[in-house]
């Protein structure tokens, strides 16, 4: 019964996302695809933090780069737009890769630390390289062409991008579940949970670390591909610092431990951020304040509280 619920909730939920551009003008177009984009880059960061407890600060990395991947694509081989996010997907994993292998090694704050730096070291990179990247002034000026697969999509429709993005979150998101629910889910919790008594039973726990880490990468570089195009520039303040700590309060917000959370997490801060700015320069006081209220009464996230509201009340 209380599945069939949650079925039925989220599939009222999902055709409420198709419906949007239908209901809603281009101003919540835009901010329901930023919601989405951003959801997917605080899932792949849920994967890393939330299931296999490694809280990365410089996950942003992966985002910035899959961004200009897709930009330099676009700019320099016209690909179709569903190639140039497979680009962009590698391009985060083959990152994830090399700061993986070095920062796996490490645990708790000092693997936060070592994220952060090399974080940092791609920002440096990303603002500098300007004849590969423009600087501080980014990558602009690129137009989407086809999709791929032999669709004709006009894509610099907003709501026509809507849709595409919808439907390529919705696929990677499932796609994540899966992995989530695998054998290789459940060892990525236990190893949150202990990683000695899972490396007495066998199993390298770096090596899962870095394959999960890696994961985190890829789906956080499509997110990234996704998001060049919607703001049509790729600049360095993707790849900066701060960016990283986006993910980290979305999946803190909406609740680690569930793993939708994270998508919960960036509806309600992007929403909020949208609101506040609407109404005071000081939104990031006031937006602080929130948060940080929500995070002191909401322990499990909001979306974890309801839940554990729902069971309560249910059983």
């Amino acid at each position: 019964m209380k599945s069939r619920v949650l079925l039925i909730i989220m599939a009222l939920v999902l055709a409420g996302l198709i419906a949007v551009p239908w209901l809603a003008s281009y101003f919540y177009i835009f901010i329901f695809t930023e919601i989405l984009i951003l959801g997917l880059f605080a899932a792949s960061f849920n994967l890393v933090f939330g299931y296999t407890g490694m809280l990365s600060f410089g996950h942003a990395a992966f985002f910035g780069v899959g961004a200009y991947a897709t930009a330099l694509v676009l700019i320099h081989l016209q690909w179709p737009f569903l190639a140039c996010l497979l680009v962009s997907t590698a391009a985060g994993a083959v990152l994830a890769v090399g700061i993986g292998f070095l920062s796996v090694r490490l645990n708790e704050v000092y693997f936060a630390m070592l994220t952060l730096a090399f974080g940092m070291m791609v920002f440096a990179i990303a603002y500098q390289w300007r004849s590969v990247t423009h600087g501080s002034d980014g990558l602009a000026g690129f137009t989407l062409g086809d999709f791929g697969l032999g669709l004709k999509l006009t894509l610099g429709n907003p709501s026509v991008y809507y849709h595409v993005v919808l439907a390529i979150v919705a696929v990677a998101a499932m796609v994540l579940y899966l992995i989530c629910r695998s054998s290789f889910g459940l060892i990525l919790k236990a190893i949150r949970q202990n990683p000695e008594r899972v490396s007495f039973a066998g199993l390298n726990v770096r090596s899962y670390r870095l394959a999960a880490f890696v994961i985190g990468g890829a789906f956080a570089g499509l997110a990234g591909g996704l998001m060049a195009p919607f703001l049509r520039v790729a600049s360095p303040e993707l790849v900066h610092w701060s960016m990283s700590a986006e993910p980290v309060l979305m999946s803190i917000l909406g609740g680690t431990g569930y793993f939708l959370g994270p998508f919960a997490g960036a509806a309600v801060f992007v929403l909020l951020e949208t609101a506040i700015t609407s109404v005071t320069e000081s939104w990031m006081l006031v937006l602080g304040i929130i948060l940080a209220l929500m995070v002191i009464f909401f322990r499990k996230g909001l979306l974890g509280t309801v839940l554990d509201w729902w069971q309560e009340r249910n059983q």
